[in-house]
């Protein structure tokens, strides 16, 4: 491999916006990770499902599929 090239991979903390730390390696510049979804929070793994929808995208769906069963 060729010297100077590769970045440098580092130890970095990972910050939930649920309040979530934990510890990974990284090439990110920076010590800190922000994210805003992670394992203790994320509706796949809490079983909490909850539908963001702010241009009523799912309800168009549901509309379209429902009148082609008809």
């Amino acid at each position: 491999m060729k010297e100077g090239i590769h970045p440098t991979y580092h130890q970095v903390t990972v910050v939930c916006a649920c309040g979530n730390t934990f510890k990974t390696g990284s090439c990110a510049n920076g010590d800190t990770i922000k994210i805003d979804i992670c394992n203790k929070c994320h509706p796949f793994f809490t079983g909490k499902q909850k539908i963001v929808d702010t241009s009523g995208r799912v309800e168009r769906f549901q509309k379209r599929v429902n009148t082609e069963k008809k």
